[in-house]
């Protein structure tokens, strides 16, 4: 089997300092990031239906790569992550899945591009998902089920839904310029441009 990079380290890590195995899962916004680190008592056994314990939730600044560009956006997502970690006392090595939902995820070379960073961070055997966070709030609502739509009207917004044959189909959700119709940004901006017209007259 090939090893990646940093293999060798994180098995020492893991010898020398052990630990549980646990599930890094990251809401990323416009507004906030929040990292939530989720202990498996039964590595063996992942469901929907399981009481995970939650070990740590941290909760950092925008991660949007559209609204503060690709370095802060990364640098947001790496601060949360390693916080979660040091505050459950838990180590990379014991990481076993990172689920990085977060806005700005619109094309698959978005999503390739966030792979390929955190498979620089995190070895071979950790199972990597990168979704838009609409992707995320619609599965919270359907105990983890991607069937159903959901619409997030924040400071930006977005609708997305998924049929029960895995077809899917998104409105809105491109950003403050092109497409965030009627979200706290949008409704801010157009009362903003109102107050302009009317001191110009």
């Amino acid at each position: 089997m090939k090893r990646c990079r940093n293999d060798e380290l994180w098995d020492f890590e893991h010898e020398i300092l052990g630990g549980d195995d646990i599930i890094l899962g990251i809401d990323g916004g416009t507004t906030s990031t929040v990292c939530v680190c989720i202990g498996l008592s039964d590595p063996r056994v992942v469901s929907p239906s399981m009481s995970c314990p939650m070990l740590a939730r941290v909760v950092g600044g925008c991660s949007n790569h559209n609204s503060v560009g690709e370095t802060a956006a990364r640098e947001t997502l790496e601060q949360v992550m390693a916080e979660a970690l040091s505050k459950s006392g838990s180590i990379r090595s014991s990481v076993r899945a990172v689920c990085l939902a977060v806005s700005g995820v619109n094309h698959p070379t978005d999503q390739q591009r966030i792979l390929d960073w955190l498979r620089d961070i995190f070895p071979c055997h950790v199972n990597l998902y990168v979704q838009n966070d609409a992707v995320a709030a619609l599965a919270s609502g359907t105990m983890g089920k991607l069937h159903g739509c959901v619409l997030i009207a924040g400071t930006g917004t977005i609708a997305y839904g998924f049929t029960e044959d895995g077809r899917e189909a998104r409105a809105a959700g491109a950003g403050p310029i092109l497409g965030d119709w009627g979200s706290g940004y949008g409704i801010a901006a157009q009362a903003l441009t109102a107050i302009i017209r009317a001191h110009d007259g």
